[in-house]
């Protein structure tokens, strides 16, 4: 019992013990605002150097935030709907000059403007002249109910089931390049992935993206093998809580029945504009793509000069060419955002979210080579200080900057010479059923890397040897162990480090 209680400290030990002055603020802030729960993770030359959940992630079953918590993130969603379709662009499969009326079965026009074609680069940066009018609403829960899902050429077409004429601008035309924040770009986006590629949307991001990087993420929740871990989204009614999203009370939802859906016809069904669930960790590593030149450990998913065409604004508000919500959007590229308002003096590249009682925000510098994500599943907070952005996104984003070199500090920027001990985080996790476990040691030690199940017992003993000073890794096998939550521990002298993995089957 014990060594079962030391395990339980030990977990909530912050992963990097030089950075509870910020895990202190992210404290305060989450409290000041009432906040749910909470992840903020951030990354730091190339790597993922803090992350950590905080509060709950279900209320009504008092479950804690972990790092590997799943959030229904928003918009942050459009970045890596682009992502998907810029692997498209890499197979030579369009233009973003086309006229996409050209791939997605029918002629999209601006009745208002009926010569001017809309381009692909037009939908991905908000200057189509679409509109999420009064039949998107409709429409969009015909979507996520019907079968089949009505196609989106129904609302987008006049005389459609969903069309209304305020779809599209009546002011603007494509031509004008004015921009205008809407979701449907990116259920248009979603329908143009599965005409060129052949795959349902979701399938496509898995195996493109998500299933290449280890993580476990997905626009489809039935690609979860265990939704205990998914954070439920919460508005405050009254003196309570109320669940707006994912209150599955742990009881996985049965499959939605798409036998009669076309690939193609509506790839907002899964949800390209807002409907990718994935855990604060894991959307680091999606942004550390975008800041690593589309690499990340090793696995490449785009070529540099590809992710520099998402990165790079096509649209620069003068002060009358669009709508820059409140400065939120002064520059905007292929599904992706340029701001120097969130951090004075940071030029800052990624997305934000909102929706169901969740904000969420993903933003990194490419000049200081660190990036921020936060997300939470619903609280109280207020208009922001200085910028467009809330009061609370604004308080998380300066604390981390301020505290930046602390972080740094922590990550084991070594030039070569090994001067401590370190045990890291494994990956990929959550895991099944093989995860690799990485750690270092200074000097010639008697090391043990155990496994033990959440009660202290030990499953596995994975190293039991003196060891030389280096850096090492190990492969572990679970098979054979059920799904769920496990500690392992690194003891090498005086040091031991314990960590919790997840094995989802």
């Amino acid at each position: 019992m014990k060594l079962f209680i030391s395990f339980l400290f030990l977990i909530n030990v912050f992963v990097f013990p030089q950075v509870s002055v910020l895990d202190s603020l992210l404290n305060q802030i989450k409290n000041k605002h009432n906040l749910v729960g909470m992840t903020v993770s951030v990354s730091k030359n190339g790597e993922v150097a803090f992350t950590k959940g905080y509060g709950l992630r279900d209320v009504g079953r008092n479950l804690i935030m972990n790092d590997s918590s799943a959030y229904r993130i928003a918009s942050i969603s459009k970045t890596v709907t682009s992502i998907a379709l810029m692997i498209l662009y890499e197979d030579g499969l369009f233009s973003f000059e086309d006229d996409i009326s050209n791939y997605i079965g029918f002629q999209l026009r601006n009745p208002n403007f009926p010569t001017q074609i809309i381009k692909i680069k037009q939908i991905l940066s908000h200057t189509s002249s679409l509109r999420d009018g009064t039949g998107y609403d409709g429409f969009l829960s015909a979507t996520y109910s019907q079968n089949p899902p009505p196609p989106i050429s129904s609302l987008l077409i006049s005389g459609g089931n969903y069309y209304t004429a305020n779809m599209f601008s009546s002011s603007a035309g494509p031509n004008s390049d004015y921009f205008s924040y809407s979701n449907i770009n990116f259920g248009i986006i979603g329908s143009l992935i599965e005409k060129l590629s052949g795959k349902r949307f979701d399938i496509f991001c898995k195996d493109n993206i998500f299933d290449p990087l280890g993580i476990n993420a997905s626009y489809n929740i039935d690609h979860f093998n265990d939704v205990n871990n998914i954070a439920v989204l919460y508005r405050r009614s009254g003196n309570s809580w109320s669940p707006q999203l994912d209150n599955y009370g742990g009881i996985k939802p049965p499959p939605r029945n798409l036998s009669a859906y076309t690939i193609g016809s509506n790839g907002a069904v899964f949800g390209p504009q807002g409907g990718l669930r994935i855990s604060g960790t894991d959307l680091t590593k999606i942004m550390l793509i975008l800041s690593n030149g589309g690499i990340y450990e090793g696995i490449r998913i785009l070529n540099d000069s590809t992710v520099d065409k998402i990165l790079t604004p096509v649209w620069i508000y003068n002060g009358s060419n669009g709508n820059n919500y409140y400065g939120i959007f002064n520059a905007y590229g292929f599904g992706c955002s340029r701001t120097t308002e969130l951090l004075s003096g940071e030029i800052l590249y990624g997305h934000p979210g909102e929706a169901y009682g969740l904000i969420s925000d993903m933003y990194f510098s490419k000049v200081k080579n660190y990036g921020i994500v936060f997300i939470t599943n619903g609280g109280q907070w207020g208009n922001g200080v200085y910028s467009g952005w809330y009061n609370v996104e604004e308080q998380i984003f300066t604390s981390v900057l301020q505290q930046i070199n602390n972080i740094l500090q922590s990550t084991r920027e070594t030039t070569g010479n090994i001067s401590d001990y370190f045990l890291e985080q494994n990956y990929p996790n959550p895991f099944n059923p093989v995860t690799s476990i990485s750690y270092q040691v200074p000097g010639p030690s008697n090391v043990t890397l155990r496994v033990f199940d959440i009660l202290g017992n030990e499953v596995f003993t994975l190293v039991n040897e003196i060891q030389i000073a280096g850096s090492y890794t190990v492969n572990f096998n679970a098979a054979q162990l059920s799904s769920g939550i496990y500690i392992y521990q690194l003891v090498a002298g005086s040091f031991i480090q314990t960590k919790k993995m997840i094995l989802l089957k």
